[in-house]
């Protein structure tokens, strides 16, 4: 009956519910994990790390990824299985110096079971490798940089035993650029643009790619530095390419400022005013919208498909609104607060209590445990975890801003492509 009760608690909401369904032994417990147990006595809290970009150029979306989390917290009452959880929270700035520097941190307490992150693939890939090497286990909303799952069905360069993620990996956002710049558009020579940094190397080489497999040209494939913000040298290069398009999956606010330059060099350069602007989802939030305004009309954004609307994401937002006051900026925190169900799910699954009260998590488990994730039903999706750490199907839209005077809610409906591994 026990069984059942827990059954349909996770049929009915999306998150982790605690209804006491741990393992218990009656007897002495004796680890038997190859990478070790930890121990929680009766009343003390279950410890998990926190690094997000919580300060600089992306804090708006490492914020929303700690909202996401805090949702789910308050989902559970801010307890799991009973006990409080405490958050160790780190700031990685989005580099991967900080990312590094903030995994060491939280790796140093020993109690801590696992890392929620990081907002930055570049943070991740660093933080990954610590997190790894100490035997915990990390899960982002946020990251999509192929190099930390898997590129074409293979183990990717930055993966790390460990890691899982709720977010998109974006190997197929390129490809859905660069399918629907050759296909649609008819574009045959294209410019592409990264910050040097494994999230934008990844979404560029992955239209060079498709783009000249289906018989584009790549004429500039470049890079900009990130704080650049003098964009006029990149411009004058597509142009002097005689590239139709440009695509620079940047942040802010170097995606801003070629923006804003090419639109004050188009009202005298004709070859500047035909270029075909083309950048991804770290740009469709409402900052970015306000900012540049009329200036981005016409301008194409290659996005994962966003959660369909339900009574789940509703409330989900309601809930929002009303804890954070104010609407939510993007819907990344919908992929952040499935990351920490899922996780808080896992933990649920695989602690063991035993006669005297104390909790035991073992981390080879709690890994294993989100390795066998299938058909778990989050708010963004169905998620089930494969071998690389990938909890999501991919699926991309291509959208385009046609009235600015709409924002972000007017750019997401006007789909015009989408693109799948199946498609």
């Amino acid at each position: 009956m026990k069984d059942r009760f827990c059954k349909l608690l996770l049929i009915l909401s999306a998150c982790f519910f605690i209804c006491g369904c741990e393992k218990k032994t009656p007897e002495a417990f004796e680890c038997s994990d190859p990478i070790g147990c930890v121990r929680i006595a009766p009343g003390e809290p279950i410890r998990l790390g926190v690094i997000q970009a919580l300060s600089g150029r992306v804090a708006a979306l490492g914020n929303e990824q700690l909202r996401g989390l805090e949702l789910a917290l308050s989902a559970s009452d801010d307890k799991i299985l009973g006990h409080r959880v405490e958050l160790q929270i780190e700031d990685s700035g989005c580099t991967a110096e900080g990312g590094s520097v903030a995994a060491m941190k939280i790796a140093a307490d020993p109690k801590i079971l696992a890392i929620f992150g990081t907002t930055c693939s570049g943070a991740a890939a660093t933080a990954a490798k610590v997190m790894s090497e100490a035997g915990l286990l990390m899960i982002s909303g946020n990251n999509s940089a192929p190099y930390l799952t898997s590129i074409n069905g293979k183990k990717a360069p930055d993966w790390q035993p460990g890691y899982f993620r709720t977010a998109q990996n974006e190997e197929y956002a390129g490809k859905a650029a660069a399918f629907f710049a050759y296909e649609k558009l008819g574009v045959r020579k294209a410019a592409v643009v990264n910050d040097g940094d494994i999230y934008t190397r990844g979404l560029t080489e992955g239209f060079h790619m498709i783009f000249e497999e289906l018989g584009g040209k790549i004429v500039l494939d470049t890079a900009v530095n990130k704080g650049d913000d003098n964009m006029e040298p990149l411009i004058l290069a597509v142009t002097a390419n005689s590239a139709q398009l440009l695509f620079f999956p940047l942040f802010q606010p170097e995606g801003n400022h070629i923006v804003r330059q090419i639109s004050r060099m188009a009202e005298n350069e004709k070859a500047v005013r035909d270029i075909i602007l083309m950048s991804n989802g770290a740009l469709i939030e409402k900052t970015f919208a306000a900012d540049v305004g009329e200036m981005a009309k016409g301008m194409y954004f290659v996005g994962p498909v966003r959660a369909e609307e339900n009574p789940e994401t509703r409330r989900l937002t309601s809930v929002y609104t009303e804890q954070f006051q104010e609407s939510p900026n993007t819907d990344y925190y919908l992929n952040a607060y499935d990351a920490a169900c899922l996780l808080f799910s896992a933990i649920e699954k695989t602690a063991v209590r035993d006669a005297k009260g104390n909790l035991f998590i073992g981390r080879g488990a709690l890994r294993n445990e989100l390795y066998s994730t299938r058909s778990f039903p989050g708010v963004t999706a169905m998620l089930s975890c494969d071998s690389f750490g990938d909890c999501i199907v991919p699926r991309f839209h291509i959208l385009r801003m046609d009235e600015p005077e709409k924002g972000i809610k007017g750019l997401r409906d006007n789909v015009l492509f989408t693109y799948g591994p199946a498609e």
